[in-house]
């Protein structure tokens, strides 16, 4: 347990005791107020002590009582083992409740000097209590339910904040990578000789790093987009890409037209690929080759892009840098455990890179 989360276990135990104290008092004023009409000789203190005594151990009880609730849920594919099970466990519950508060009445008579027998004092709270017993059973419960309910929505929500956050990372991560001085630098060098050479041309590539600027401002805010309109903005920057390298950069499509629809990370190919241009293919004079693949594995969808560079040395302290440290956050929060991403040298050269999400043909969010 961190030091940060200490503080408020202890202040929800402080807070639950208030609260059981405060249910204990409330019915001893009622049992003393109605005796004193009934004309019954009790004392303030008297009607205390039998309803805190009461409501402590209801307190007590309620711990395993929350944690059963907990364990099973009252949800819709298993709601009829569920009830069953507390079924069960209500009517435990209640005979735990009825055994140690006759202990308690026990120490109770002692301490007035006035002894009572167990079966006696356990034969009358059997009478009075047991029903009543399955009742604050069913409210602990219900209560238990609705704070598991608050915690799991306050999660989704810290999820959902997590994952736009992660998002806007990327889009400027996109966006610093468009306008780095260098990209930039020999992009415009790119356009300025074409203008020499061939000006449609030229023209064809300021409309396409217009596009690429534009796409990346005007970006949707979906954490997950169809791959058809990923690799389009693959295809935006790739043009970019090719101008910059001619001859020296070959990109190879291999997509399996029934992933095209499926859903994926939005900008999630964009900094691999980046990666692979700038580790794989600018520090060599050899001709160089970007592989992006799509394949559907039974329920999995896996990506795959790839080099011909000579590939990394040590893949276990590998980390690809900002761009694939956010893509591996954004992958953790969108899929948890439902995910791989791997690092992989190929045998004929180069670094792949492999990832296994989910294959799902509606948006994630949207599911939630």
């Amino acid at each position: 347990m961190t030091k940060s989360s200490s503080p408020w276990k202890s202040l929800k135990w402080v807070v639950g005791f208030l609260f059981w104290s405060l249910i204990g008092l409330s019915f001893a004023s009622q049992f003393y107020v109605s005796s004193s009409k009934l004309g019954l000789d009790i004392t303030w203190r008297q009607a205390l002590s039998y309803s805190l005594a009461d409501w402590y151990v209801y307190a007590l009880i309620s711990i395993p009582i929350a944690a059963f609730a907990k364990k099973f849920p009252l949800e819709r594919n298993t709601w009829k083992i569920a009830v069953v099970l507390h079924l069960i466990g209500c009517v435990v519950a209640s005979l735990v409740y009825m055994v140690v508060r006759t202990w308690i009445a026990q120490a109770q008579g002692v301490a007035e000097g006035k002894p009572v027998g167990f079966q006696a004092t356990f034969n009358t709270l059997l009478i009075k209590t047991y029903l009543f017993n399955f009742l604050v059973y069913w409210v602990i419960v219900t209560v238990s339910h609705a704070l598991q309910f608050y915690r799991e929505l306050h999660e989704r929500e810290l999820r959902s904040a997590e994952l736009e956050k992660r998002l806007v990372q990327a889009r400027l991560q996109a966006l610093q990578m468009q306008l780095n001085p260098h990209f930039l630098f020999n992009t415009l060098h790119s356009i300025s000789s074409l203008m020499h050479k061939d000006v449609d041309a030229a023209d064809r590539m300021i409309a396409r790093f217009s596009d690429l600027l534009r796409y990346a401002l005007e970006s949707t805010n979906e954490h997950e987009v169809p791959l058809r309109q990923e690799l389009d903005f693959l295809r935006r920057y790739l043009d970019i890409e090719k101008t910059r390298f001619g001859r020296r950069l070959e990109t190879i499509l291999k997509i399996s037209p029934e992933t095209l629809e499926a859903y994926v990370p939005n900008l999630i190919l964009q900094p691999i690929v980046e990666n692979a241009i700038q580790h794989g293919i600018e520090p060599h004079s050899k001709p160089g080759n970007i592989e992006i693949t799509s394949e559907k594995h039974g329920d999995n969808l896996v990506l795959s892009v790839s080099d011909n560079g000579t590939g990394v040395k040590d893949l276990k302290s590998f980390d690809g840098g900002v761009g694939l440290t956010n893509t591996r956050s954004r992958l953790q929060q969108i899929y948890n455990e439902m995910h791989r991403i791997e690092f992989l040298n190929r045998e004929q050269g180069g670094l792949e890179v492999r990832i296994l999400i989910p294959f799902r043909q509606s948006a994630l969010v949207n599911q939630e």
